[in-house]
């Protein structure tokens, strides 16, 4: 039966016009001080983007801190909900689909995952913040039909310890957006969030890794996926829901599949191939697959003409072979979407 619901699934994925429902093919959209023109748009259209993902923000001061901060003036406005409004109408207008994605940012960058209050008290304030955040958020992403909203980015501990909390969450988002829903689990997360059945995607920010090489070949980065390309199968077939890689990117540097997820500042060389081959192979491995949605590069900002460049080793491809990648990639999956009327 299960694989008989998945197979329906699929089935819906043709229109009665013959045509298949396009992948996600996305970018993620990074906030900014300033709003959005059609300039800042224009690179997005020109790599064959589909979707993108707008990222506003909401701020905590440590793992264990029961407050959550946002839409205040002190933000950049492109991390509030005024300017997420208008970076959504700015990419509506070239035809780009968008997901919303609210994240919570720790101060000092500490990993979200391991947020966890000390107190059933505290856990009860936290939650009250984090629904305010979660339905406002919700509530613009029904204003401006966004296609999919993201309910949550790398939340583990939070998921863990209170599974009730996220069934009653996705109940009330449910009540005012009607589009489709989806939460980034991290890669080594995944398989343990217990409700996957109540939302749309299966969504991962895809930070496998996948080689130990300072110079991954292709043969290396493709093999280094079939592991963990079979256990997101599995799941797919197991909760009858399509894998969404809600982030996934790969480092201009040396050793760039070995851990993925890095986003420190360290010294590692240039090795712009290698986020190439990486980007590549990615695709090639996923986006051919019936049980897969798609996915959202990590990530791309607004200023395009000054982002990225031969000399940066940091995750975006702007500038870099792998936006060529990209844009070659996404074009041939805009196209191939598209079947002949009748077949």
């Amino acid at each position: 039966m299960k694989r008989l619901g998945l197979l329906f699934l699929f089935l819906l994925q043709l229109s009665c016009e013959g045509q298949r429902i396009e992948k996600i093919n996305g970018i993620s959209f990074v906030g900014s001080r300033g709003k959005v023109s059609q300039l800042h748009v224009d690179p997005v259209v020109n790599i064959n983007a589909n979707y993108a993902a707008v990222m506003p923000f909401g701020f905590t001061k440590n793992l264990n801190d029961p407050g959550v901060v946002f839409d205040t003036e002190r933000q950049w406005y492109g991390e509030t909900k005024r300017g997420a409004k208008q970076y959504i109408e700015q990419l509506q207008k070239k035809g780009i689909k968008i997901m919303l994605k609210p994240q919570i940012w720790i101060w000092r960058g500490e990993f979200t995952g391991d947020l966890k209050m000390n107190s059933e008290e505290d856990w009860k304030r936290f939650e009250e913040d984090y629904t305010d955040f979660a339905m406002t958020y919700a509530q613009v992403a029904e204003e401006t039909k966004a296609e999919v909203y993201c309910i949550g980015t790398e939340l583990e501990e939070f998921v863990k310890n209170r599974p009730q909390f996220w069934e009653n969450l996705i109940a009330k988002i449910r009540s005012v957006y009607k589009g489709k829903l989806t939460y980034a689990a991290n890669w080594d997360e995944y398989k343990r969030v217990p409700f996957w059945s109540k939302l749309d995607y299966i969504g991962v920010d895809a930070y496998f890794p996948l080689s130990e090489e300072r110079h991954p070949n292709m043969e290396h980065l493709k093999s280094g996926w079939q592991p963990w390309k079979e256990k997101l199968k599995a799941l797919s077939n197991e909760e009858e829901k399509p894998i969404l890689f809600t982030e996934f990117g790969y480092r201009s540097m040396d050793f760039t599949a070995k851990k993925p997820w890095l986003v420190d500042r360290n010294q590692m060389d240039v090795n712009l191939k290698a986020q190439a081959d990486a980007t590549q192979a990615i695709f090639d491995e996923f986006w051919k697959e019936d049980w897969f949605a798609g996915g959202f590069v990590w990530k791309w900002f607004i200023h395009h003409d000054n982002s990225g460049g031969p000399n940066d080793n940091r995750f975006t491809p702007q500038n870099k072979p792998a936006e060529s990648v990209i844009k070659n990639f996404y074009k041939t999956i805009q196209e191939a979407s598209i079947q002949p009327k009748g077949n």
